[in-house]
């Protein structure tokens, strides 16, 4: 039987990793294809950052934000966690025949009013129909240009290195799958979708030398990149249960869809792994910006567990936080 896509295979974790090792890298040129926020390529003299990105999430309006912020923010964040200054955006759409104009108006002035705060401008694009019942609503595909004008944020990781998440976990996920199962008492949260590269800035800024690696931890969550971060060297990434920042709305949700936190999507929160001595100062940068009021020291890098990401939980046992083979949560960026 001929093996087919399955719903994993966009989702983050184990899948969409073999299928691109296996599949997709071997096509495209092996090392050639940069498998990172943004690939990093030399102009000119000019060192740029380029990433593209494709929204596909349902609903197109949610708690916080919708398609059209998402797009822009996610396309932004790519950026800045390499280092990058954000410039140029492109937006391509995919219409579904039947979309109200109200619709696609009210999306197209969020992008335009996000891409402004974030200071970056929409460039070029691509419009193309499909007939109804061959998409839902709308789809964005977006990608982005940034200026490298310091270091790319990429260094050796090191045991003793320090965790840190530059606010609450899981708000995005959890935000859109209480909208789409009607979870009453979860009207107080929201998406936490946000341009990250202005509170970025700031802290390369203060720190210049000090951050290891960054990432915005989206499709498959803080879990997953850690995994990411660790695969195949000699390191693992211990998480402390007790200085994680989840909400207590966001919880209640996980706890009722049978959902982990740390797996959920976030798409205004970073990951950063940071030298250990200037962890809390790096700390005390971010929570100087009102999306970053929450940032907090949640683990360290050491050598236990070779390759894998784990958790210390409040009773003092440990758990392993696998590299997730199916998506829990699908249609959610």
């Amino acid at each position: 039987m001929a093996k087919t896509i399955q719903p994993g295979h966009g989702s983050g974790g184990k899948l969409m990793n073999e299928m691109i090792d296996t599949v997709i890298r071997k096509r495209f040129g092996g090392d050639s294809l940069q498998l990172d926020d943004s690939a990093i390529l030399s102009i000119g003299g000019a060192h740029l950052a380029f990433t593209t990105d494709s929204f596909i999430i349902t609903p197109i309006f949610f708690p916080g934000g919708d398609i059209g912020k998402l797009a822009v923010n996610g396309t932004v964040n790519d950026l800045a966690v390499m280092g990058a200054r954000p410039l140029f955006i492109s937006c391509a759409l995919i219409l579904e025949e039947g979309l109200a104009f109200d619709d696609l108006e009210r999306i197209l002035d969020s992008m335009k009013s996000e891409a402004d705060k974030a200071g970056v401008t929409i460039v070029t694009g691509d419009t193309k129909v499909v007939p109804n019942g061959k998409a839902d609503k709308i789809f964005i595909n977006t990608s982005g240009i940034g200026v490298i004008e310091k270091k790319i944020q990429r260094r050796e990781i090191e045991p003793g290195d320090r965790i840190i998440v530059s606010g609450t976990i899981g708000d995005h996920g959890m935000a859109v799958m209480a909208m789409r199962n009607n979870l009453s008492f979860s009207r107080g949260l929201q998406s936490d979708c946000a341009h990250l590269n202005h509170m970025i800035r700031n802290v390369t800024d203060a720190f210049p030398e000090s951050i290891k690696f960054m990432r915005d931890p989206t499709r498959g969550g803080v879990a997953s990149v850690l995994n990411e971060i660790v695969k195949g060297k000699n390191l693992s990434a211990k998480l402390s249960e007790d200085a994680l920042p989840i909400r207590d709305e966001v919880k209640g949700v996980c706890n009722i869809l049978g959902i982990d936190a740390l797996y959920a999507a976030n798409e205004g929160k970073a990951i950063l792994i940071v030298k250990a001595g200037d962890a809390e100062g790096v700390v005390r940068i971010l929570k100087k910006s009102s999306i970053g009021s929450d940032a907090a020291v949640i683990g360290e890098i050491n050598t236990e567990f070779p390759g894998k990401a784990y958790i210390e939980t409040a009773i003092g046992g440990r758990r392993i936080l696998p590299l997730l083979t199916e998506e829990q949560l699908p249609r959610i960026c």
